[in-house]
């Protein structure tokens, strides 16, 4: 596990898509996996340096992830594929010769039309200035990750430490990539994979609620730095989960995230 040269970015991009993850990439459950949110913000970075020019908007971006993706050196293979109005990008990251996760994004060239005057609704949120309750649910330890150092994060809504409901704001607080700016897209796939630690309904102590992919649509790209998602979690006997996250801006509705869980009861809690 390796420390960033000045400890504050999550990746090192090196050439020929070679990726160095640093310890802020690391997950809760175990220092040697990342947080899903590092490599989802990962890929979205990928996916933008293959369309290579503004004016596209992430529309839909998913992930899926085949195995614990590692804290330790990664290579990502993209293709592209160019049309005039939408482009896609599928993406494979690799550790140790092993594909560990797969991404395919879909970006859509933004063009004026005219639609009057749309009424403006806000985010439905108190807004991240008026929250100040940071993200600590039970049983994550409090360590430099993703989740505690890389992400700021303010409760907006409902409780991240009891079942249910909630929703909470979220903001890269370093780079992703040493050297790139944070871009929406990043910020908004970075944020994302957090709805199903926060929309909880089963104790983590007796039950493991692991996603297997996340899926997230955009109408616009996030305004500032701040990302709400807004997630509730559902859980059946038969094992499946699926929590869907509403996500918002400071200005109102961006888009939405899905993700499906695979739910397993803890050994020491079945015996």
């Amino acid at each position: 596990m390796l420390e960033s040269a000045d400890g504050e970015s999550v990746f090192l991009w090196r050439a020929e898509g070679e990726v160095q993850p640093t310890i802020l990439a690391r997950g809760p459950w175990s220092e040697t996996a990342q947080h899903g949110g590092a490599p989802a913000a990962l890929l979205a970075h990928a996916a933008e340096k293959a369309v290579g020019e503004p004016g596209w908007l992430l529309s839909r971006m998913t992930l899926e992830l085949l195995r614990p993706v590692p804290v330790a050196p990664l290579r990502v293979v993209i293709r592209s594929r160019r049309g005039r109005s939408v482009r896609r990008a599928e993406m494979v990251l690799i550790a140790d010769d092993c594909e560990v996760a797969h991404g395919v994004a879909v970006l859509m060239r933004e063009e004026a039309i005219e639609l009057g005057d749309p009424a403006v609704h806000g985010p439905g949120l108190p807004l991240p200035a008026a929250c100040t309750e940071p993200v600590r649910i039970p049983g994550m330890p409090e360590a430099r990750s993703f989740h505690y150092t890389a992400m700021e994060s303010r409760v907006a809504a409902g409780s991240v430490v009891r079942p249910g409901p909630a929703a909470v704001w979220f903001r890269l607080a370093v780079p992703l990539v040493g050297g790139a700016a944070n871009s929406p897209a990043m910020r908004v796939m970075a944020a994302a994979d957090f709805g199903n630690g926060i929309s909880w309904v089963l104790p983590p102590d007796r039950f493991t609620f692991v996603n297997t992919d996340l899926t997230v649509h955009l109408h616009r790209a996030p305004v500032g730095e701040w990302v709400g998602v807004d997630a509730t979690t559902v859980m059946q006997p038969h094992g499946v989960g699926l929590t869907t996250s509403r996500l918002v801006d400071e200005a109102g509705e961006i888009g939405i995230a899905m993700q499906g869980l695979v739910v397993r009861q803890r050994a020491a809690a079945a015996a």
